[in-house]
């Protein structure tokens, strides 16, 4: 409990305490479904460790629209509890995660009484906005092999480490492309040297 008081010591002493009196804490294994398209949002989950994907599905392919980290939450899915409406996304653990499930009906109350955890959701819809308008410019303008290599990029850092264990299949999903796309492009990549592939895994260079 210590060690989670450190990681939110920003929300404020105050704050803190009614959190943790009515918040619940979960680790949830790599590669959960934690929230999906139309599931009603009853609590609100602050990443303490890990790391959380979400992403948007239209006919039947994915496109991830951005990550939740530490000290952050899902303001898509804010958005609905406080509207009382279906989520429009999903939302799947990337990694092992611990988090805080904030019960949505008192979050009212805690952004009228306690101003930094406003800050902190007016930051992350300012952050999630940026995030969506890349995704669209991507999307719109930028060629695979930008997609796809600035796609590697931010997962490596956001793991911390230069070789990622993925497959194509997983990256088409979250690039919303067909496998067979992302092959070609990642062997373009590698005959370029901003990559090389190994067995199962890929290395940033």
């Amino acid at each position: 409990m210590k060690e989670i008081e450190k990681k939110i010591a920003f929300l404020g002493s105050d704050l803190i305490t009614e959190i943790l009196d009515d918040s619940t804490i979960k680790n949830i294994p790599k590669e959960t479904e934690i929230l999906r398209e139309g599931q009603y949002v009853k609590v609100l989950p602050l990443v303490i460790n890990g790391l959380i994907k979400v992403f948007s599905r239209f006919n039947e392919r994915e496109l991830l629209l951005y990550y939740i980290k530490p000290n952050e939450s899902c303001v898509m899915s804010l958005s609905a509890s406080i509207n009382n409406e279906p989520s429009k996304v999903f939302a799947i653990t990337e990694e092992d995660t611990e988090v805080l499930l904030l019960p949505v009906n008192k979050i009212p109350g805690w952004v009228k009484t306690f101003p930094k955890l406003n800050m902190l959701f007016l930051q992350q819809y300012n952050l999630r906005y940026l995030e969506l308008l890349d995704t669209i410019h991507h999307v719109l303008i930028s060629k695979m092999d930008e997609r796809l290599y600035d796609y590697l990029v931010v997962k490596a850092k956001l793991k911390n480490q230069d070789t990622l264990k993925i497959s194509h299949s997983k990256i088409a999903g979250d690039l919303g492309t067909a496998r067979e796309v992302i092959t070609r492009v990642m062997k373009k990549l590698e005959i370029e040297g901003k990559v090389k592939q190994l067995t199962n895994k890929i290395k940033i260079l």
